[in-house]
């Protein structure tokens, strides 16, 4: 499916300097997708995108991923309310992940525990501690 979604690079050149999206998707077809505050610079998670999601997203200015749990799609704020309004669009040298500059919508946050960012333990002498 990713062949008819976005086209393959022809070479590195093309994937590293070419004007052309050509997701480098990984073997179960999937590209990490990276998403960071548009006005805090803050990273507020990973999650994971396959060309339908990452498709959805360009086209619907609203962040979709897929679930490698549930193996299906979903619209990062449907049960939430935590939409992800896409600011910009960004992609790495080898075209395998992607950073999406995003405006939180509903409550200001992405995490499904609560808290603003996915990001909210910090890992010290072998433990976790919270840290908003």
């Amino acid at each position: 499916m990713t062949e008819t979604l976005f086209p393959t690079a022809l070479d590195a050149h093309a994937l590293e300097r070419g004007a052309a999206l050509t997701p480098n998707f990984n073997a179960e077809g999937l590209i990490a997708a990276i998403l960071q505050h548009a006005q805090t610079d803050e990273v507020l998670m990973l999650g994971w995108m396959n060309a339908e999601a990452l498709k959805l997203t360009l086209d619907s200015g609203e962040v979709w991923f897929f679930s490698r749990a549930r193996q299906a799609l979903w619209h990062k704020g449907d049960t939430s309310g935590q939409v992800q309004q896409v600011v910009e669009l960004r992609v790495d040298c080898d075209q395998d992940a992607v950073l999406v500059k995003v405006l939180p919508q509903g409550d200001g946050g992405v995490c499904h525990v609560g808290f603003r960012s996915c990001f909210y333990r910090v890992i010290g002498d072998g433990r976790l501690e919270e840290r908003p």
